[in-house]
């Protein structure tokens, strides 16, 4: 195949960005995941990937994923110090079409091609037909979308859910809350539902705790705590699948998501197992009058590893 019939996707994360080449088939191939800190922007990220893989000649065609609000020309992310243009980046890579979204739109877009061995079902409930369906899922930070049914299609709706308000279900949350609050001032969803967000709850426990907490990084707080061998550390993970059930549950009421919410993102796939046995779906389903309407909303977790470049590789087929 000619190189030049390849379309190339990105999922531009304040972490990692994941490119790939999408063929005319549809076929992903030549995943590479790159550090974002080891560039100083997206566009010398995706100039180091195409010199990586080799091509002889560079794809006409490109969709991006990035974890940001895509509201004109000028992208700038959220939890990476990267600004962009997108004409300007359309132009430095040599690109006829160039498509950015945000990356939980196309997180959303993957959904109706999932297949039951890419997610994990959470307690109980099944989807209801021809109803919204949500999609959050934490990472670096906590991206929020929403498909909507549209006949035979779905249309994606791009959000900025995880800067919402975190609320508090109980005097235990609102314990974790109060030092945040003083630290941050505005206490977002994200604040406590990402991997920073995990942070913030370990050491937000050990203040109420009286305890004096180690320097550790989410993937330590996690293994630690799926380990048993830390109990700070399980507590702050036990209280972060709590307060993600809350925000799923309220994100599902606010949107009339009977069509299920689905978790994603960097963090949950790692212990989806504990999640499923820890106090998510009981703090999903708590809405007072209305856990009969809850119980009935499904919740899965998304294992597939590369969602939003499945997702971008739909929106190019819709596209082409």
């Amino acid at each position: 195949m000619p190189d030049g019939s390849y379309a190339l996707v990105g999922d531009v994360g304040g972490t990692n960005v994941r490119f790939a080449l999408r063929s005319q088939r549809g076929t992903l191939s030549r995943v590479r995941l790159l550090a974002a800190a080891d560039y100083r922007g997206l566009g010398d990220a995706a100039e180091a990937y195409l010199s990586r893989i080799g091509l002889a000649d560079r794809p006409k065609r490109a969709a991006l994923a990035v974890a940001s609000p895509i509201t004109g020309d000028r992208v700038a992310m959220t939890n990476r110090a990267w600004s962009f243009s997108i004409a300007e980046l359309k132009r430095r890579l040599g690109l006829s079409d160039l498509a950015v979204i945000n990356d939980f739109v196309a997180v959303a877009l993957a959904v109706p091609n999932l297949k039951p061995r890419d997610m994990l079902k959470i307690g109980r409930g099944r989807a209801a037909a021809d109803m919204p369906v949500a999609v959050l899922g934490p990472g670096t930070g906590l991206g929020v979308s929403l498909l909507v049914p549209d006949g035979r299609r779905w249309l994606p709706v791009a959000t900025e859910g995880g800067h919402v308000t975190v609320p508090a279900a109980d005097a235990a949350d609102e314990a974790i809350i109060a030092p945040l609050r003083e630290r941050f001032g505005h206490v977002s969803a994200e604040r406590v539902l990402s991997g920073p967000g995990l942070v913030n709850l370990y050491l937000a426990l050990a203040a109420t705790q009286g305890k004096r907490p180690d320097d550790l990084d989410p993937e330590d707080i996690t293994d630690r705590a799926l380990a048993g061998r830390d109990p700070l550390a399980a507590a702050a993970l036990e209280r972060f699948c709590a307060m993600l059930g809350t925000v799923a549950g309220d994100l599902a009421l606010s949107t009339g998501a009977r069509g299920g919410v689905y978790v994603a993102g960097g963090i949950v796939p790692r212990f989806g197992r504990y999640l499923s046995r820890s106090s998510f779906r009981a703090r999903f389903e708590a809405k007072g009058r209305f856990r009969p309407y809850m119980r009935a909303i499904p919740t899965w977790i998304v294992t597939t590893e590369l969602p939003a470049l499945d997702g971008l590789n739909r929106l190019l087929d819709q596209t082409a």
